[in-house]
C-alpha cells in the first residue's frame, strides 16, 4: 500500500485535512487497494455544501443549452475512461468487465437523455394566463408559471450500480439538468471508482465553463448526517437500504427547514404466475425466472423476491422445475463482505421461520453467495407477517401458493409498496384476472406483463419508483426523464414586465418551447 492519498472534491479542487484514512477493498480477495482516501472533516462537509450554494445562482440561470452541453461533455468523459478504469471497478465490486462496460454506456446515455430534455424545453412546465382587464367583477392579472431548480442536492450513491446509480448516476444527472449543483457522498464500497468518475465530471465542468462548485464529492462514514442537515442542501437523492433511507428521511424532516428526500429503499417485486401461462409454458417460465433471480448475483433492486401462484398440478410442476433450475445455478461473488453478510442474515431469518421451507440451494458458506429457493405458507402474507415483506438482497426468492383467486387478492392486498409487479399470463389469464391490474397499480410503480423486472430502460416513459417502502415519495422516479421533476419547483410571476421574465415565459418565446397559454398548448410568440 502506498502513502498516496485521495482527497475530497470541493469547488473543483482536491482537499482533505482530516486524519482518518479510508481503504477500498478488492471485493474478491478482501485485500486493500493501494490508494487510501481522506475522510471529510465537518469543515470540509460545510465547504462542499457552501460551494454548491455559491454555484447555484450562476448555474441555475445558465441557458438550458449550456447545461445540456455540460451533460454531453460528462457523457464523453465517461466513455473515454479506459480499460484501467474498468479493471478498478471490477476489483472493487467483483462485477464482470462486460457488465461495467455496459453500465458505463448506460450512465453516459443517462446524461444525454437529460441533455435532450433540456433542449426540448418541456421540463420548464411553462403556463401562461394572460391578463383579462375587462373581466367582472374583478380583472385577472397576467400570471406566468415555470419550474426552476430547488437548490443544492445531496446525492448518496448505490453499491450495486457503481456507475449508473452512483457518482454520475441518475440522481446526479437529474439534479444537474434541473440546474441544481450536487454534493455526492462517495459510496464506501467503491471509492476508487467514484474518484475516477468525479475526475471525469470535473474535467467536463472545466471544459464547458461551469461554476466551480457545480459538482462536489466527499468521502467518509458518518458524513452523511452533517450533509443532510446542512442548511444549504435543499433536497436529497438516495439509493440503498430501508434503514438508511428512513434515517435520512427522519434527519431531513427534523431540520428547521425540512427538505424532501427521494429515497429508493426496499422492494420484493412480486411475480404472479397465472394458471394458463403455467399450463402452456411453465418450464420456460421457471428457467427465465431463475435467470432473473440470479442475474448479477441477485444484486438488483428489482430482483424478483416473491413468486405467487394458485394451487394446481401445473403450479406443483412449476415449483419442481424452479427447484431444479435454482439448485444448479453456481455461487457468485457479491459486491463486498458487508453485502454477503447481509445476505447470510436474510437467509438465516428465512430458515428460522416456522412458516417457511427451504426448497433448493446449497448450504450458504464461504466467500460467495449461493442461490436459494424457499416456500412460505400463504398465511404469512394473509396475516401480514413482516418477514415476507423484507427484501433479501441477493440470489434468492420465495414461493407462495395460494388456494384460489380470492386468496390471491387477499395476499396482494397485504403487500407493501413495490418498485415493480409482474404478471406472467396468457390471453385467457388476462381476461379472467383483469381485476388484478387496478390492485397492482396501487402497489407498484411499474407493471410488467410476460417480462422480468431485472432490466430498467432509461427513457421518457420509465418509472423506477413506487409506494413506500419502495421509495419515500411515490410521485417520482429515479430512472427516466421524469426524474428531473424531483429537483424542480414552480414559480409564478404576476404582472411582471417581459424583460424580467425567464426566457421560457417571455412573449417572444425565444426558446420556441411548447407552452400552455390560456388553456391551449402553443409554440407561437404572444402579443400583450
Amino acid at each position: 500500500m502506498t502513502s498516496e492519498l485521495a482527497r475530497n472534491f470541493i469547488a473543483g479542487r482536491r482537499g482533505g485535512a482530516g486524519s482518518i484514512r479510508l481503504q477500498s477493498l478488492d471485493a474478491t480477495t478482501g485485500d486493500a487497494l493501494p490508494r487510501a482516501f481522506v475522510q471529510a472533516t465537518p469543515e470540509e462537509v460545510d465547504a462542499a455544501a457552501l460551494a454548491a450554494e455559491a454555484a447555484f445562482p450562476l448555474y441555475s440561470n445558465l441557458p438550458a443549452e449550456r447545461r445540456a452541453e455540460f451533460l454531453d461533455a460528462i457523457a464523453r468523459e465517461l466513455e473515454a475512461l479506459d480499460d484501467d478504469f474498468i479493471a478498478i471497478v471490477c476489483r472493487e465490486t467483483a462485477l464482470p468487465a462486460a457488465r461495467i462496460q455496459g453500465e458505463r454506456s448506460r450512465t453516459a446515455n443517462q446524461m444525454r437523455l437529460f441533455a435532450r430534455v433540456l433542449r426540448r424545453g418541456d421540463f420548464h412546465g411553462a403556463r401562461i394566463d394572460r391578463a383579462l382587464p375587462e373581466r367582472q367583477p374583478l380583472p385577472r392579472p397576467d400570471l406566468r408559471q415555470y419550474r426552476t431548480g430547488v437548490g443544492p442536492v445531496a446525492v448518496f450513491g448505490a453499491s450495486n450500480f457503481p456507475l449508473a446509480f452512483s457518482t454520475a448516476g441518475g440522481d446526479t444527472a437529474a439534479a444537474l439538468a434541473a440546474g441544481c449543483p450536487v454534493v455526492v457522498k462517495a459510496h464506501s464500497g467503491h471509492m476508487a471508482t467514484a474518484e475516477r468518475v468525479a475526475e471525469a465530471i470535473v474535467r467536463a465542468a472545466e471544459a464547458t465553463g461551469m461554476p466551480a462548485g457545480v459538482f462536489n464529492m466527499i468521502y467518509g462514514g458518518g458524513v452523511g448526517e452533517a450533509l443532510v442537515k446542512h442548511p444549504a442542501i435543499q433536497a436529497v437523492g438516495f439509493t440503498g437500504s430501508l434503514k438508511g433511507g428512513r434515517a435520512l428521511c427522519d434527519l431531513a424532516a427534523a431540520r428547521p427547514q425540512p427538505i424532501p428526500v427521494f429515497a429508493e429503499m426496499s422492494s420484493i417485486n412480486p411475480v404472479l404466475v397465472l394458471p394458463a401461462a403455467l399450463q402452456s409454458r411453465g418450464e420456460q417460465v421457471a428457467r427465465e425466472l431463475a435467470d432473473s433471480v440470479v442475474l448479477g448475483c441477485g444484486q438488483f433492486c428489482t430482483n424478483p423476491g416473491l413468486v405467487i401462484g394458485i394451487a394446481s398440478p401445473a403450479f406443483s410442476l412449476f415449483t419442481a422445475q424452479l427447484i431444479a433450475e435454482l439448485g444448479q445455478r453456481p455461487a457468485q461473488t457479491m459486491l463486498n463482505a458487508g453485502t454477503l453478510k447481509s445476505y447470510e442474515q436474510g437467509l438465516a431469518r428465512l430458515h428460522a421461520h416456522p412458516g417457511v421451507r427451504h426448497l433448493a440451494g446449497q448450504v450458504q458458506e464461504g466467500r460467495q453467495a449461493r442461490p436459494q429457493l424457499f416456500q412460505a405458507d400463504a398465511r404469512l402474507l394473509l396475516e401480514g407477517d413482516e418477514l415476507l415483506q423484507e427484501e433479501v438482497f441477493g440470489p434468492t426468492t420465495v414461493l407462495v401458493e395460494v388456494a384460489d383467486e380470492a386468496e390471491l387478492r387477499r395476499a396482494l392486498d397485504g403487500l407493501h409498496g413495490q418498485l415493480s409487479a409482474t404478471l406472467i399470463a396468457e390471453p385467457a389469464d388476462l381476461a379472467h384476472f383483469a381485476a388484478l391490474v387496478p390492485l397492482l397499480e396501487r402497489k407498484a410503480g411499474r407493471l410488467l406483463l410476460n417480462g422480468y423486472p431485472t432490466g430498467v430502460e432509461v427513457c421518457d416513459a420509465m418509472v423506477h419508483g413506487g409506494p413506500y417502502p419502495a421509495t419515500s415519495d411515490a410521485r417520482g422516479t429515479s430512472v427516466g426523464s421524469l426524474a428531473i421533476d424531483r429537483f424542480l419547483r414552480p414559480v409564478c410571476y404576476q404582472n411582471y414586465p417581459d424583460a424580467l421574465l425567464p426566457d421560457a415565459l417571455k412573449d417572444a418565446n425565444p426558446l420556441g418551447i411548447a407552452r400552455l397559454v390560456d388553456g391551449e398548448t402553443t409554440r407561437e410568440p404572444l402579443s400583450r
